[in-house]
């Protein structure tokens, strides 16, 4: 391990944070403008984001393969996946459909996420090595570096929308045109960073699936970012129905994603101290009180909410910096080319979203919740609380006895 070896830290930062707005944001915003802006049913958007992930089952792995092919050749083939991740968040989100709006929902969605997915794989895999060329504890390091970025642009990407929406009348045109900024940005301040020396052999998915502390974490990490994919599809559901708190989303939705930016360097440094396991504990603990709060609110709490989304975001924080710093840890001894072991992670990763879609918004439009009514029916603003608050808690405690009875010694 050189410890003269250029950081470059900041780029993987904001590549990170260029990923972060591709993800997480999309679930919150794209299905409710697609309803508000082209009537596209809760249903119908639920079941194309499962198809979607569904698609994603042969994609990732097959995108893990692929970037171990195009190894040395990565910087011309992240350049692709970024611009077609670029053109398709505009297409989305700034073009008027061209085909009926579902579809054309659908087919920018794929693009947005085969880019996403494509270069995820890429940016964790090099991430490993990268880590191995850091001095100390180098995947805690650089997970500090690369989760903050992706949480800071977590925050601005979603709260992007409804500030540029006080200041122009195509408030999505403006977020559109400031992802391909970003995505320019990125690209070019990771060019250097893309190289196949020292890159180590691909040993396929055997050497991932084969190993039991490998499934393990895969399978705590889609247990335990399930109640987030929860959380995230109904938040703006919640506060504009439930809490009745309209223009109030995007403040929310900003303490909530910068206490998760400002608390994971502090999980980080905490587990280089105490270790990832009971850090990581706690934090999940911490989860369940602050999930099991909103089950207690009404209209006009959004103050006691606010209160919520601070400790919750700080637990995100945990959640994104530890646990791919854990499973990165385990591919450096089982898989060091990584590729295929983050391909199986992103899926995941995604899966959780999609899953949350299908089931949650075509159980809510069954119970005659309308986005945006003010006089829901009370059985439907019952199962919006439910579901946003009750859920996640009984998905952290699954995760918790999962994470406590795993032997964390041999990452």
């Amino acid at each position: 391990m050189s410890n003269t070896q250029p950081r470059n830290l900041s780029a993987y930062a904001v590549f990170a944070a260029l990923l972060a707005s591709a993800g997480l944001p999309i679930y919150i915003h794209a299905p409710k403008f697609y309803v508000d802006e082209y009537g596209v049913s809760l249903a119908a958007l639920g079941g194309v984001l499962f198809i979607l992930r569904l698609f994603d089952v042969v994609q990732d792995p097959l995108f893990g393969r692929l970037s171990e092919a195009l190894r040395s050749r990565r910087g011309t083939a992240v350049l692709i996946g970024a611009a077609l991740m670029a053109v398709s968040m505009f297409g989305l989100f700034a073009v008027p459909p061209m085909l009926p709006p579902l579809l054309w929902f659908a087919l920018m969605l794929t693009g947005v996420f085969s880019g996403f997915s494509f270069l995820t794989i890429n940016f964790y895999a090099q991430g490993v090595v990268k880590a191995d060329q850091l001095p100390g504890q180098g995947h805690l390091m650089l997970a500090r570096w690369r989760e903050t970025g992706a949480l800071l642009g977590v925050c601005v990407a979603a709260i992007a929308p409804v500030m540029l929406g006080n200041l122009m009348g195509a408030p999505f045109t403006g977020f559109a045109v400031g992802f391909i900024v970003l995505a320019v940005a990125a690209v070019v301040m990771m060019r250097a960073e893309w190289v196949s020396e020292g890159l180590p052999p691909s040993v396929g998915f055997k050497a991932v699936l084969g190993d039991a502390l490998a499934r393990k974490l895969l399978l705590i990490a889609l247990v335990n970012a399930a109640p987030v994919a929860v959380s995230s599809t109904l938040f703006l559901f919640f506060v504009e129905s439930r809490l009745l708190a309209p223009g109030f989303e995007g403040p929310l939705l900003l303490l909530f994603f910068l206490s998760a930016a400002a608390a994971a360097p502090l999980w980080g440094k905490a587990a280089e101290r105490y270790g990832a396991k009971p850090v990581l504990l706690s934090a999940m603990v911490l989860a369940i009180c602050a999930f099991g709060g909103a089950l207690t609110l009404g209209p006009g709490d959004w103050a006691l909410f606010a209160v919520i989304c601070l400790l919750s975001g700080a637990t995100l924080g945990a959640d994104l910096t530890l646990l791919p710093a854990i499973f990165a840890s385990r591919m450096a001894r089982i898989s060091p080319s990584a590729a295929e072991g983050f391909g199986l992670w992103s899926f995941v990763s995604k899966f959780t979203l999609a899953f949350a879609a299908v089931l949650l918004l075509p159980a809510l439009e069954q119970t005659g919740f309308v986005s945006g009514a003010v006089d829901n029916p009370p059985e439907a603003l019952l199962l919006l609380t439910l579901l946003y608050a009750a859920v996640p808690c009984g998905l952290k405690v699954v995760a918790i006895a999962l994470l406590a009875t795993t032997d964390l010694k041999e990452t």
